[in-house]
């Protein structure tokens, strides 16, 4: 079981991870309306599914932030995934679901950190993920040299070696029809691979 504060820092990560996990631009945030209404945990449960296929998110953790930033969790699991549910405020859908090396990986990027060494991860985000720069892990909107990019579903392969990298194109602007490495050079490269 991870440390609640790894657990708060991760669902940080999870809400700001634009392909697995690059920031957002708050001026292609989904607009909020007053007179919306909170999801109830089973939509919440529902979103965070969506992430990985059916086998992997029936049995996998569901966590997700309430309106005070803390984390809970609406759904315990037993195959070491943890699931999240599409950030709302978001342009697009973004649930994301990633085994324990993935869920610290994505701390590490939160935190500024250097990401744990020799633990693979591997992070499912089936519905797409929200627009993000392909060159600055930290970008928070797009600039004329941040190399923007928009994905669709996609699993990503954090956490390898550089030379399994070195397979894989890492041109900053991207076929994003294919496999190639988002923030290539940087200690958070990672491999991002389209499906469907």
């Amino acid at each position: 079981m991870l440390a609640p504060r790894l657990m708060k820092t991760s669902i940080l990560i999870a809400l700001a991870l634009a392909c697995a996990s690059a920031a957002l631009s708050a001026e292609t945030a989904k607009p909020a309306t007053k007179a919306a209404k909170a999801p109830s945990d089973k939509q919440l449960i529902a979103s965070a599914m969506r992430a990985a296929p059916a086998k992997v998110s029936k049995d996998a953790t569901i966590i997700a932030m309430d309106t005070a930033g803390n984390m809970r969790t609406l759904r315990k699991g037993s195959n070491g995934f943890t699931c999240m549910p599409d950030n709302p405020t978001t342009p697009g859908p973004d649930p994301m679901c990633m085994d324990a090396n993935a869920f610290a990986w994505a701390g590490a990027w939160m935190g500024h950190k250097e990401p744990p060494q020799g633990k693979v991860g591997f992070m499912y985000m089936l519905e797409g993920g929200t627009d993000a720069s392909n060159t600055d892990p930290y970008a928070t909107a797009p600039t004329a040299s941040n190399h923007w990019v928009k994905t669709g579903p996609h699993v990503m392969i954090v956490g390898a070696d550089a030379s399994f990298y070195d397979s894989y194109p890492k041109s900053p602007d991207p076929d994003t029809t294919q496999p190639y490495v988002m923030w290539a050079g940087t200690p958070y490269q990672h491999l991002m691979a389209p499906v469907r």
